[in-house]
């Protein structure tokens, strides 16, 4: 199974990866703000990741990780 992480501290907010995901599972954090003052993005429902790195590849600060 694919596993997102994130480095949440870094992420400005910038919800590009939340637009390229083809399962609509990477969603801006509405509960929290990072060290940079900016909602930072995340997984939910990580069992449904398909591995695809869309949101790794479009995101401008490499903030996102995908393990295959």
């Amino acid at each position: 199974m694919p596993k997102v992480t994130f480095k949440e501290d870094l992420c400005k907010g910038c919800e590009l990866c939340t637009t390229v995901c083809p399962k609509h599972i990477v969603v801006m954090a509405k509960d929290r703000i990072n060290a940079k003052g900016f909602n930072p993005a995340h997984v939910v429902e990580q069992e449904k990741c398909i591995g695809c790195a869309f949101c790794a590849t479009i995101c401008p600060d490499t903030v996102i990780e995908v393990e295959k």
